[in-house]
């Protein structure tokens, strides 16, 4: 078995970027999108709402204000960000907001938080998962966890090396598992203290009242506002829909919508389904339980099959459900975190690399980045979940209230359309409400961790903005260069096209003569460079010039038919500059050109047809290099030429790479 064999039984056969019937089958349909993108939201009901009930430090009648303000709060955000999906049908959510409707730095904060976010989904996830699963252990199995956990986030990168949809497979029967069990519990939780709910909500303004009177009103507000703040994590989750749009299903906007709904109903009915569960069960915590698995236990204690008592099995079944769910939520951190990364990556905030696509179509370099960084956040916190939602919910809030801030914008500017109040109502209102959380949870939590999350996301953003610098600096000094070959060659800086040179006209191939293929990318800079310094070194030597270039489709040309469409033009646009270079000049040239998600194959597949069409064909490539160059600059420029010129060599093929000093 050679090493394609092996890869492509690993990881999946590789899929056909331009076959019409590819993105049909890996595009999400509602239901998919619903599981393996709103798993994230309906999977913070396993954390949020005990963050928040805990943190009335026992004044629990306020738990069912706490339930109804849940419940808005999440469609409120729900809400607002299917206008996010109307407003950008091809993904990118709040990064893309902000960029667009604040400016390009208000995005790369976006962008920076939530890359923050997603690879503390995946932590926070796992470790929830995690809590859930040791909840039904000895104690003394606790010193596992984080080896446990850790071996959970590196099989969930490999399920999304393979591919999306074939991850959420998967998980399907756990998420399924999920929703029955625990929609079964807490509504006979509720069901079971029917008799009390007629009394909840005046009991609660009594009791309320009665604080208020010892204590007044503010300290009131203030305690119902932090246990609201706190349990923001129970929110995080529904920008992920918005983020990964241009993984659905056509029509993608009524796909998002529709996705954005079912997580917003599954999660509101959920989320304070759980927190007047608690109320009326008057769940306390339990040391090395969650709030969960405590309130459930007290919920079926007295649930009995043929007089055997079965409430330890129920509450296992249950514990390891939302476990799994929290895995799948975790998987979100896999879809939506590496898609904002080649958003970034796109924008040139963050190296290209990051943009390209696998033969599986997925963003392969985010993935692995999402899971490494996803285990060091583990180990960095020990996995504790009450420290990991504080960081996980300072980034979230940052991303809603600067995407909201955006929307509210937009839509400000756009009132003269009566259609538009309601959305401005609506924005403005879920902006009020993210910033108060993340304003409330920075200051309460700030130095018992929260500060670690401004830390990191700061040097996000530190390091974007020296990421996109170094760019503008390569992209001006190309142009430089460019110009400069221009006026040497034609005279001029910007030459004006040539007239089209007539076919009968042109000088003839002879596939026996020796041959120079020019292996040239998107800078005219670069190739034009190369064959000058090939006619210096070797004049008259070669009699044919080929020029061949390989179409890279990242991220951003597969799910924009529009870019995709670009980069053809573009690509046989630069190719035919070139022969009509050669052409005017009496030299024989033509040119090949191909399209894939791996270079390598592409230019390896064009070697096989140019050498069968030219038996002596040399090739030549440029690299570009830097006075000072470093690991930073080869992680920023791919290092292509060479691992062609080892592919080459191998196939027996001679390849030059011609340094290129920007």
């Amino acid at each position: 078995m050679n090493f394609s064999s092996l890869k492509h039984l690993v990881f999946g056969k590789p899929l056909n970027p331009l076959h019409s019937e590819t993105r049909k089958h890996i595009a999400l349909i509602t239901f998919f999108a619903w599981i393996g993108i709103g798993a994230d939201g309906l999977s913070s009901a396993n954390y949020g709402p005990e963050e928040a009930f805990l943190a009335l430090a026992g004044h629990t009648h306020m738990a069912i204000f706490l339930a109804i303000a849940t419940a808005i709060t999440v469609f409120l955000i729900a809400a607002a960000y299917t206008q996010v999906i109307e407003l950008f049908p091809n993904g990118g959510g709040g990064y893309r907001v902000a960029s667009t409707l604040l400016g390009p730095k208000a995005g790369l904060v976006a962008g920076g938080a939530l890359l923050i976010d997603y690879v503390l989904t995946i932590a926070i996830s796992v470790a929830a998962g995690i809590d859930a699963l040791f909840s039904l252990l000895p104690p003394e199995y606790i010193e596992a966890k984080l080896a446990f956990a850790t071996a959970v986030i590196v099989l969930l990168t490999y399920m999304n090396l393979r591919g999306m949809k074939e991850s959420i497979q998967a998980l399907l029967p756990v998420f399924i598992g999920f929703i029955l069990t625990h929609a079964f519990l807490v509504l006979y939780a509720i069901i079971s203290h029917a008799g009390e709910l007629g009394n909840i909500i005046p009991n609660a303004v009594h009791d309320s009242q009665s604080m208020a009177d010892e204590l007044g009103w503010v300290a009131v507000l203030a305690l119902f506002f932090k246990a609201f703040s706190l349990g923001g994590g129970t929110y995080t989750g529904l920008e992920a829909v918005s983020n990964s749009v241009h993984n659905l299903a056509e029509p993608r906007v009524r796909t998002g919508k529709a996705t954005m709904w079912a997580v917003a109903f599954s999660l509101a009915l959920m989320a304070a389904g759980i927190i007047l569960m608690y109320l009326l069960w008057d769940v306390q915590k339990v040391e090395g339980q969650t709030l969960n698995a405590t309130a459930f236990s007290m919920v079926t204690a007295d649930w009995e099959i043929a007089g055997r008592n079965i409430s330890s099995e129920v509450v296992s079944v249950a514990m390891l459900f939302a476990m799994g769910l929290l895995f799948v939520a975790g998987n979100t951190g896999f879809i939506a975190g590496p898609a904002v990364l080649a958003q970034l990556a796109v924008d040139r905030w963050m190296p290209h690399m990051f943009s390209a696509l696998s033969s599986r179509l997925v963003t392969k370099n985010g993935v692995v980045l999402m899971g490494l960084f996803a285990i060091g956040a583990l180990w960095m916190t020990g996995g504790v979940v009450h420290l990991l939602v504080i960081l996980y919910s300072i980034n979230v809030f940052l991303t809603f209230t600067l995407s909201l801030a955006g929307l509210t914008r937009y839509q400000w500017r756009h009132r003269g359309n009566p259609r538009h109040w309601g959305k401005l109502t609506v924005a403005f209102v879920a902006l009020i409400i993210c910033a108060t959380i993340l304003c409330v949870t920075l200051i309460e939590k700030f130095s018992y961790g929260a500060w670690k999350t401004v830390l990191f996301t700061g040097a996000i953003i530190a390091l974007g903005l020296l990421i996109k610098r170094h760019y503008n600096h390569v992209r001006a000094r190309l142009e430089q260069i460019g110009e400069e070959l221009s006026i040497a060659v034609f005279g001029s800086a910007q030459p004006e096209a040539p007239e089209p040179v007539a076919t009968e006209d042109k000088p003839k191939m002879d596939p026996r003569a020796p041959t120079a293929v020019f292996l040239v990318g998107e800078s005219a800079a670069s190739g034009t460079h190369t064959f000058l310094w090939v006619q210096r070194l070797f004049p008259d030597v070669f009699k044919n010039f080929v020029f061949a270039s390989v179409g890279e489709i990242d991220v951003e040309e597969f799910t924009d038919q529009a870019m995709w469409q670009k980069l053809r033009r573009d690509t046989k646009k630069n190719l035919k500059l070139y022969v009509d270079f050669c052409t005017r000049r009496g030299k024989p040239s033509t040119y090949y050109h191909a399209y894939g998600t791996d270079v390598i194959e592409g230019v390896t597949g064009l070697a096989d047809k140019i050498v069968a069409d030219f038996p002596r064909a040399v090739f030549f490539a440029s690299k570009l290099t830097f006075e000072n160059e470093n690991y930073f600059y080869q992680m920023l420029h791919n290092q292509t030429a060479y691992l062609l010129q080892k592919r080459l060599h191998n196939k027996g093929l001679n390849l030059i790479i011609m340094p290129m000093k920007v």
